[in-house]
């Protein structure tokens, strides 16, 4: 079952010295649900997906 971290608005803290570094991808369709790549190296790493509310604009 997937792990599902529940935050309260404002309580999100970041510390630069816990983060290797910022991706940015748009989630492709597959089948019935939605992925994402990343790079080979970090398999076997915990990462956390951050959704936007803006969607992608075309243009």
């Amino acid at each position: 079952m997937p792990r599902r971290i529940e935050l309260e608005t404002g309580e999100l803290v970041l510390k630069e010295e816990e983060i290797e570094g910022f991706l940015e991808r748009e989630v492709k369709p597959i089948g019935n649900t939605g992925r994402v790549n990343c790079p080979k190296r970090y398999i076997g790493r915990r990462v956390y997906l951050i959704v936007t509310k803006e969607e992608k604009t075309t243009g």
